[in-house]
């Protein structure tokens, strides 16, 4: 009986509390100043940043994407009587380059992507081996996609590294023997997985299903775009980058208890 209660202590147990963010344990738990709703600190500074480029001037507190209660800092590092706190009102001068490319993206991680793997024809991608044709745009659609999902505008290391593994995953293809599509698909899918997790932690799995589409639609990234917004019914112009972004015409951000298209959570007050 000891022994068996020995190995169920060695099992690794999921963190009942994540981060509401990135849906991954906590790193460097933070709290807001008022509702004190634990984060981890880049999940919720990186929060502020999505807030405050939507408003036309610099706001002094920030609504808790949890509760809406209006915080005006973010405390980390706390200890006792020691801690570090963050105000909304700071400057955080790296946000201008989230476009409104930027925003579709992220807010296609909150939504239900059914319907795309057939409409791009996945399994013909795989069936045909065209993963073993380099794709022109990935490296650009990578970029955007990790700066939309991390919010971060330099991100050419993760970048580089994902890349890579893609590049690696095609060159060592077999000459002679040639797996099932399902299984050089799923092998696919685990490289890429396990490359991008330390950086995408919980938005890891949503993020290669996207690649896998984008890979198998064979298309630009504008033309994607296009396809893609379309399909989830949503209002399009005919270049994103420089009009509005896809906006839900019937159903909203599949997103539990977080507001991030709420616009009585970010809008001008």
């Amino acid at each position: 009986m000891a022994e068996d209660g020995g190995n169920a202590a060695e099992q690794p147990a999921s963190d009942p509390n994540p981060c509401p963010i990135c849906l991954a344990p906590v790193t460097e738990e933070s709290y807001l100043d008022q509702c004190f709703h634990k984060f981890c600190y880049n999940c919720i500074l990186r929060w502020t940043k999505v807030v405050k480029s939507k408003q036309s001037r610099a706001p002094a507190s920030v609504k808790c994407p949890l509760c809406k209660t209006e915080n005006f800092s973010i405390i980390r590092s706390y200890g006792g009587r020691f801690f570090q706190q963050h105000y909304v009102n700071e400057n955080l001068d790296n946000s201008m380059f989230f476009t409104k490319a930027h925003k579709y993206r992220f807010q296609c991680y909150y939504t239900n992507e059914g319907g795309l793997f057939d409409k791009f024809n996945v399994p013909r991608y795989w069936k045909l081996c065209k993963y073993l044709q380099p794709n022109p745009w990935l490296i650009s659609w990578l970029r955007r996609e990790i700066q939309a999902v991390t919010q971060e505008e330099d991100v050419d290391i993760i970048v580089h590294h994902i890349l890579g593994v893609i590049d690696s995953f095609r060159r060592n293809e077999p000459k002679q023997i040639k797996d099932a599509p399902q299984t050089k698909q799923e092998e696919f899918k685990i490289m890429v997985s396990e490359a991008a997790r330390p950086f995408l932690t919980g938005r890891t799995d949503r993020f290669v299903n996207e690649l896998e589409l984008f890979l198998a639609s064979s298309l630009t990234i504008d033309a994607f775009d296009s396809v893609y917004i379309q399909h989830l019914g949503w209002k399009t112009t005919e270049k994103i980058e420089e009009g509005e972004i896809g906006e839900p015409v019937e159903q909203g951000p599949l997103v539990p208890y977080l507001y991030f298209f709420d616009e009585d959570s970010d809008g001008n007050e």
